[in-house]
């Protein structure tokens, strides 16, 4: 059973709804004896860091995500959710749950690109380059893009966890992947079907990469 982690961090029924399309089964908890019983695991999240933290210490869930990282069984962060499990993220001042080690920072206010400026949030459709390959992004095509709307990015502090790469003004860590976690900072479930095709592989996944 997939089991999606409510912790009032908005866009849970967008991945409800793109799991119900793969015709995947599962379960939206906050409730860490159902999320014990899972075999997977969604971290999904819109929304602000301080206040999602708030929520998940006061339940608890923070404490039990860094145990159930240990057991082995796969794990997916999407957008806040990829944030929030490095050791800090500058919105908000926030230490946060510690999963990878690594902050969360905010895009520089003046980023252009070909001499033009960009707008922050980064919104819109972006590709993504890998460093390697991965079983959750078994049958992407390079040319794929994905739905991303964040004005934060993930920034690990061992190089060895970044499996993806986007531009936008800088060259961000837009994927990480450790051992049994995979987390994005892009909405897979906004994704079109390159976005189903990575939910699939990620309810398939063993979580060995």
């Amino acid at each position: 059973m997939i089991a999606i982690i409510n912790y009032n961090a908005g866009n849970i029924t967008s991945v409800a709804r793109a799991l119900q399309n793969i015709g995947q089964e599962f379960i939206i908890t906050d409730d860490i004896k159902k999320l014990d019983a899972a075999s997977h695991v969604i971290f999904p999240g819109v929304g602000a860091a301080g206040e999602a933290m708030a929520y998940l210490r006061e339940k608890k869930i923070d404490l039990w995500l860094k145990n159930y990282i240990k057991t082995g069984k796969p794990l997916l962060g999407i957008c806040l959710g990829t944030q929030i499990i490095l050791d800090y993220s500058e919105e908000n001042d926030t230490k946060c749950i510690g999963l990878v080690a690594g902050s969360t920072k905010r895009f520089p206010d003046k980023l252009t690109s070909g001499g033009q400026a960009l707008k922050i949030p980064h919104m819109g459709w972006n590709s993504v380059t890998f460093h390697h390959s991965h079983p959750v992004f078994q049958n992407i095509s390079p040319d794929a893009e994905f739905y991303f709307v964040h004005s934060y990015y993930p920034a690990p502090s061992d190089d060895s966890a970044v499996l993806g790469i986007t531009d936008y003004g800088i060259n961000f860590c837009s994927v990480l992947a450790v051992n049994n976690l995979v987390a994005m900072q892009f909405h897979p479930e906004k994704s079109g079907r390159p976005g189903l095709q990575i939910l699939r592989n990620f309810c398939a996944w063993g979580g060995n990469a």
